[in-house]
């Protein structure tokens, strides 16, 4: 991943509380990997127990494949911290009927076209999964940051529901709405908004990525829709069992959001807090809300914090420049609004990574989006970057 610029340094090296930059605002926040602040005893133990479980390579005879992308839920979610970003990128495969809606195509291997194969399995000559013939579109994902995750489960419904306006009643061409999962329950996580809970995730991510089955998938597995070939799949269904998948859980709910990187040279914190100003005054925080607060929760140190994800959780049309596959509720152009926290630590920009600067992403923006986009080309040299300075202390 990229190395941040010598004049930023981190505000944090332990899970804390921070000053939003300009807004004085107290946020939850903390390093990379850390947990929670405030986790009683007996869940900061889950947390440290399910990250043994999130770090552990996983083989063919525990589950492993026979189709896969990576052996440990670290191997993508890896950098700076476990719990972070990878190199990986996972594709799927969609076919989009506007009169029908989406196929996801998940009877022939479209959720998730898996790259890699064990070697009982690469021994009859299968390298991977092959994407579905009947696919209208086929697209690439990167590996999304899961810090703060917890608290986004923890919004409240209606919170987001405020923001959202899916007829556009106030005219200013922004008409996001909840995206609802085929029981119809709220969409937060994915890009498409296709998992209602980390739970939902978690399992999904243990089938799609790993292939090992569990209680919420307990298989059988095929391959692009058909059978495995016998002999192939050394695991017993399902191949790891709830606690396993709760004790993950865990880990990820507790994962603290990451603090800002700040400058501590005044000048240079000027032009960052100056950056942030433009940010607002181009119409990005529209989508892009900078701070969210969770509602009531058993856990307390989830109910009721602040996090600056600088997302509404929303889908949004964002026009053909990022036209990809479509979603259980989300056509091929809209997208669940991207999370910035965590933006300054990326090398490769946009859901599916096509975009190789954080200024390439901002213009590749269309659709819902063209006002700010079009108000950040009619910046100045200077404020753009001072924007762009601003959004790599997220």
């Amino acid at each position: 991943m990229r190395r941040l610029q010598l004049w930023l340094l981190p505000v944090a090296l332990s899970a804390c509380t921070e000053s939003g930059v300009g807004g004085g605002q107290q946020l939850v926040a903390g390093s990379p990997g850390e947990p929670l602040p405030g986790l009683q005893a007996s869940d900061l133990a889950r947390f440290r127990q399910g990250e043994v479980l999130f770090n552990k390579v996983f083989t063919p005879e525990e589950g492993l494949g026979p189709l896969f992308n990576e052996n440990q839920c670290s191997a993508c979610h890896t950098d700076p911290a476990a719990g972070g970003t990878g190199d990986q990128f996972v594709t799927k495969a969609t076919r989009w009927s506007p009169n029908t809606g989406c196929d996801l195509l998940r009877e022939s291997g479209g959720e998730n076209v898996r790259t890699r194969g064990t070697p009982l399995l690469r021994a009859l000559g299968i390298q991977r999964e092959e994407t579905p013939e009947e696919a209208t579109e086929v697209g690439r994902f990167v590996v999304p940051f899961l810090f703060g995750w917890g608290l986004a489960e923890a919004l409240p419904e209606e919170t987001l529901k405020s923001l959202a306006d899916p007829e556009d009643r106030d005219g200013d061409g922004i008409s996001g709405r909840l995206a609802r999962t085929p029981d119809g329950r709220m969409g937060l996580f994915g890009r498409k908004g296709e998992f209602a809970s980390l739970a939902d995730f978690n399992a999904g991510a243990f089938l799609m990525e790993m292939g090992i089955t569990n209680p919420l998938h307990p298989g059988p597995e095929t391959m692009s829709g058909v059978p495995l070939p016998p002999g192939v799949d050394l695991g017993v269904d399902p191949e790891v069992g709830e606690e396993t998948l709760a004790l993950v859980l865990d880990f990820v709910r507790f994962l603290a959001p990451l603090a800002r990187r700040v400058p501590s040279d005044p000048e240079a914190l000027a032009q960052v807090n100056r950056g942030e100003a433009v940010f607002r005054e181009t119409g990005c925080t529209a989508c892009h809300v900078p701070v969210l607060e969770t509602g009531d929760h058993p856990v307390e140190a989830l109910s009721g914090k602040a996090a600056a994800f600088y997302s509404d959780f929303l889908l949004h049309d964002l026009g053909p420049q990022v036209e990809g596959v479509c979603g259980p509720d989300a056509a091929p152009t809209e997208h669940r609004t991207g999370i910035l926290m965590g933006v300054g630590l990326r090398d490769l920009f946009l859901h599916s990574g096509d975009a190789n600067s954080l200024e390439e992403a901002i213009l590749r923006h269309g659709g819902e989006a063209q006002r700010a986009q079009q108000a950040f080309q009619g910046l100045s040299e200077l404020d753009r970057h001072y924007l762009i300075r601003f959004l790599e202390t997220l």
